[in-house]
């Protein structure tokens, strides 16, 4: 019998987790999908998606560094510029993207990206259709080939959250003074916020091992979606200066010190990026699990929807009609492009 060497089998262990494709396991409830329409396509590496008070869209590529303007009805699309810095390359390149809570008057527009020694928040001002004056927010986000993190919101305090990656270097995301594997919480222009767990640090919760999904309730109630490594990914309810476990736990280990998990899934199921709230759940997009996961918050289980309809989908936003905007990630090198990748689809929740 042959074996495999070390440098194989190392690898392989380390892309477990993250975003390339897998067969899916299937072990939880699935429904048909809902009724969705495709209100865009023809998008190149799709990632960070901004809804604008016209209700169009900014949304960024990843390996393109360039932000476009979407309309949703037709699909028409602008583009508006490209975020000087940007160095894409693995999971990295041009991510997230917020408007921030005061657009009307300031006109400003974050974007969290991979730089050529780091990953890092920059503000741009949007007007007339042009992204012009980038100032730096935040540096020092561990970069890697694997697991960056990237999204950026703000909250209903109005200060700014990031999930990032521990980039593929597990020690960083226990270790408090590092900007890695952690939730962060900030001023809009990059200071510690007020209230922060530790003070003087954008250190909002630590022990995540990849954060790519964000949001809130209607209590107001911090979510966050996260990968696994070999076993289970999670969607955690973030208390301040709370400790998710990785690199010690990873899913439900009921141990002293560590928050668990609010739900959990096989990696194969998952590998979870954007979350929205709607309806009374968490809506989060799985990667390599090809599916939209309902997650009720009154601990009913999980549905899972749209699964193996359009393939990989990487961003969710709420819209206030009730219905959900999806964005597919087929062109990112680990799926497996139709024509028409990739899309934003509008997706009817059920109720």
């Amino acid at each position: 019998m042959r074996v495999a060497p070390v440098a194989v089998l190392l690898a392989a262990l380390l892309l477990t987790g993250c975003e390339a494709a897998r067969p899916v396991a299937e072990s939880t409830p699935v429904e048909s999908p809902s009724p969705v329409g495709t209100v865009a396509d023809g998008l190149d590496t799709p990632w960070g998606v901004a809804r604008l008070p016209d209700g169009e869209l900014l949304v960024g590529s990843r390996d393109q560094g360039r932000v476009t303007r979407v309309s949703l009805t037709g699909g028409a699309r602008v583009e508006v510029g490209t975020v000087p810095g940007v160095r894409p390359g693995g999971e990295g390149g041009l991510l997230g993207l917020a408007l921030s809570p005061g657009f009307a008057e300031d006109r400003a527009v974050y974007a969290y990206f991979t730089a050529e020694e780091d990953n890092r928040i920059v503000r741009l001002r949007y007007q007339d259709d042009q992204l012009t004056d980038p100032r730096t927010v935040l540096t020092g986000i561990p970069k890697g080939s694997n697991h960056d993190g990237g999204r950026i919101a703000f909250g209903p305090d109005g200060m700014l959250y990031a999930g990032t990656g521990e980039a593929g270097r597990t020690a960083l995301a226990q270790d408090r003074a590092s900007l890695g594997g952690k939730i962060l919480r900030m001023t809009p222009d990059g200071a510690p916020a007020p209230g922060n767990p530790f003070p003087g640090s954008v250190v909002y919760s630590l022990g995540h091992r990849n954060v790519q999904g964000l949001a809130w309730d209607p209590q107001g109630r911090l979510w966050a979606a996260e990968f696994g490594q070999n076993t289970w990914d999670e969607l955690n309810l973030i208390a301040p200066g709370g400790n998710y476990g990785w690199p010690v736990v990873e899913g439900k280990a009921g141990r002293s010190g560590y928050v668990d998990p609010f739900a959990q899934w096989t990696t194969a199921e998952a590998s979870p990026s954007g979350i929205a709230y709607a309806d009374g759940a968490i809506w989060m997009a799985a990667l390599r699990g090809t599916r939209l996961w309902q997650v009720p918050l009154d601990g009913s289980a999980p549905t899972a929807r749209l699964v193996d309809e359009y393939g990989r989908l990487r961003t969710v936003l709420a819209e206030p009609a009730g219905t959900l905007l999806v964005t597919t990630s087929n062109t990112d090198g680990r799926g497996r492009p139709r024509d028409g990748d990739d899309r934003v689809l509008r997706v009817s929740v059920p109720r």
